[in-house]
């Protein structure tokens, strides 16, 4: 069986790194991946993936990315399902990431033409 998945797409708010009683690192994203064709009005829509990161993966991505970076996920899809307080079974489908390539640039890094725009302003 394949269960592979790889998406690009970007932070959508700041990860958050938490530490499970066991002492096992672990961030949850979420990733807004671009589809690929514009819909009835002509806009490019986005879907929210749900991803879950650990130990040094999950370190690295709070450490370096923050909401808006743009990352690469290669992971497999997990589901899982639990009872909430109202007695409702409650279904979760998330990518559990195996790896994590940053793709933007590094924080506080400038690309030529904004340091040239910079340069100019304080001019």
């Amino acid at each position: 069986m394949i269960n592979q998945v790889i998406l690009v797409g970007r932070l959508t708010k700041d990860p958050e790194l938490k530490v499970t009683q066991e002492g096992i690192s672990v961030v949850s994203v979420t990733l807004a991946v671009n589809r690929n064709f514009r819909n009835t009005q002509g806009d490019i829509d986005a879907d929210f993936v749900h991803c879950t990161l650990w130990r040094k993966t999950a370190e690295n991505t709070a450490l370096y990315c923050k909401k808006g970076s743009l990352i690469g996920i290669t992971g497999r899809i997990h589901t899982r399902n639990y009872e909430n307080q109202e007695g409702k079974k409650v279904y979760v489908t998330e990518v559990v990431a195996e790896s994590v390539r940053f793709i933007g640039k590094k924080p506080g890094q400038d690309t030529i033409q904004e340091a040239e725009n910079k340069e100019v302003a304080i001019s």
